[in-house]
């Protein structure tokens, strides 16, 4: 069987960088072919042969060379493929991530204001792109804290666990669930990323309160109790095939009284991968990629998996 590959796009900025270093992880992790992409549609057809002096593609060259010569200090066994691309950008990193098991790119921050950006290409992969494509900023090393309210318990349902603590250490997964359309490749994304680094995993469904909870003196508690109640019994139910499929993949629940978006941004804080997914793309002028995954794509640090829907 042909091996994975996980392909990272570069561009010689810092925030490529650390998505090498991500990308290495994660084919280390799980024996894949780590594929080190450079698109540049002035790259030169010459001799294999060509002396260094005449190689007009000696610049293109460096970006992966410097990138292939990081992320063997760290893991010198893992199989590279150095892959220079003659052509734009934007359609071959799409090219790519239809023959890889991951796309993953780099995101810098707009540090006053502690939010990310993605250029036009960047935005426009991650909105047409056929599989999972993974954000990560530089200096973000992927460190991971459990957090948030929610309910515990092993993927097989046999042995319950203890709630997390909010703001309780631990390693986890994130990921945000809608309950309104078919998930199944974003949650075997996720419970595949928290089995792959045996972490908890945590589901995130926000769901705000639909105007007969609210009364003239406030929230009336017996409403949005009944309320809550109804969306973490669809949220188990949703869950059932795939805790039976993972058993050995801890599993903690959260119900927000919140949108999807702002949810999934609170409950990310110090997790180590945060996992959204997106809808196929329409034919729009520019492209979309939903308000769950715009918001965790500009406000969450931790590195972020945008996977299409069914």
């Amino acid at each position: 069987m042909e091996p994975e590959i996980v392909t990272v796009g570069l561009d010689g900025s810092a925030e490529a960088l650390a998505a090498a270093h991500w990308a290495a992880d994660e084919a280390h992790r799980r024996g894949a072919v780590l594929r080190l992409l450079h698109a540049w549609i002035m790259l030169a057809a010459q001799a294999p042969d060509t002396a260094p002096d005449r190689d007009q593609n000696v610049c293109a060259r460096q970006v992966v060379r410097a990138a292939t010569e990081a992320v063997r200090a760290r893991h010198p066994q893992l199989r590279i493929i150095e892959d220079l691309v003659g052509d734009e950008p934007e359609p071959a990193l799409l090219r790519a991530s239809a023959e890889s098991r991951l796309l993953v790119l780099g995101s810098r921050a707009l540090s006053a204001w502690q939010s990310f950006v993605l250029g036009d290409v960047s935005l426009s992969v991650v909105a047409r792109a056929a599989g999972p494509v993974v954000l990560v900023r530089a200096g973000e090393p992927g460190r991971a804290a459990a957090g948030g309210p929610g309910r515990a318990e092993h993927a097989g349902g046999a042995e319950p666990a203890e709630p997390a603590a909010p703001g309780a250490a631990g390693p986890r997964v994130v990921v945000g669930v809608g309950l309104g359309g078919p998930a199944e490749r974003l949650l075997e994304f996720a419970f595949d990323a928290a089995a792959t680094r045996g972490v908890l995993l945590q589901v995130v469904h926000g769901r705000p309160f639909p105007v007969q909870v609210y009364t003239p003196w406030g929230v009336d508690l017996d409403a949005a109790g009944e309320v809550t109640a109804v969306a973490e019994r669809e949220l188990a139910e949703a869950l059932r095939p795939w805790c039976a499929r993972f058993p050995g993949v801890l599993v903690q629940r959260t119900v927000l009284s919140d949108s999807p978006a702002r949810a999934v941004v609170e409950a990310a804080s110090g997790a180590g991968l945060l996992v959204v997914g997106r809808r196929h793309p329409r034919r729009l002028p520019a492209p979309r990629i939903g308000a769950v995954a715009h918001a965790a794509i500009h406000h969450v640090t931790c590195p972020v998996a945008v996977v299409p829907a069914d």
